[in-house]
């Protein structure tokens, strides 16, 4: 199990989102320690996706606060918002986005390059990470030539690269095969271990969520009070 501070780097408060009339998070509170890895699980439609692109500051929330280390994010620019995703915290959507212009490496190089790293030192990193998930031979491949695990490999290489202190991923392994899936979850675990990096893990399948030290079940956009939503700690295989 991961080993976490115990100290908040990210707070929801009385998170509400909505689209038009349709309530999509109804009042969600939530604290992710350093090191942690949290699984946010929930049927579909539960409010899993929404909550952790507010968490992101992908999207707004129309009600309630969201602070990372002290620093509430609905008083940043888009611009300022931007940037803490390219430099402190990184995203793995759930199909990948890809931008199809770019090889694999060049994909996984980009946050990289648009923090201001070499050119050199970009594809280096992402090398590694390509490597170190299995892909170093679609280094060169455009997203259109890859099959869809490989794809959803490159992007955990992108989310990876940097280092971030946050890192959010959205159904991770839903387009891999058990074998490269759990690959990946390992990494996750070990960059909460090893890089300190506090991770948020949305999942509907128990199997993912076993990897997590910590459980936060949705139900219809609201945290679930009984069993695991409760915040009950479970263990992570080894």
């Amino acid at each position: 199990m991961t080993r976490t501070s115990g100290t908040a780097v990210l707070r929801a408060r009385g998170v509400v989102k909505s689209y038009g009339p349709t309530p999509a998070l109804r009042g969600i509170d939530l604290d992710l320690a350093e090191r942690e890895l949290l699984a946010v699980t929930g049927p579909s439609g539960s409010g899993k996706s929404t909550l952790l692109h507010c968490l992101a500051g992908i999207l707004r929330p129309d009600a309630g606060e969201i602070t990372y280390a002290d620093r509430a994010l609905g008083g940043c620019s888009e611009a300022e918002r931007s940037r803490l995703r390219r430099t402190e915290f990184g995203v793995l959507f759930q199909f990948g986005q890809l931008v199809p212009e770019l090889t694999a490496a060049e994909n996984a190089a980009l946050p990289l390059l648009l923090s201001g790293s070499s050119r050199k030192e970009a594809r280096t990193a992402a090398l590694d990470w390509l490597g170190r998930l299995g892909v170093a031979d679609v280094a060169d491949v455009r997203p259109a030539q890859m099959s869809g695990g490989q794809q959803q490999l490159c992007a955990a290489a992108r989310a990876l690269v940097t280092g971030p202190r946050v890192l959010f991923a959205d159904e991770p392994t839903g387009a891999l095969d058990q074998l490269a899936g759990e690959k990946l979850l390992g990494h996750l675990v070990r960059a909460a271990r090893d890089q300190g990096t506090s991770v948020v893990l949305v999942t509907h399948a128990p199997g993912v969520a076993a990897y997590a030290d910590r459980e936060l079940a949705l139900y219809d956009g609201a945290t679930d009070a009984t069993g695991l939503g409760a915040g009950q700690r479970i263990g992570a295989p080894r």
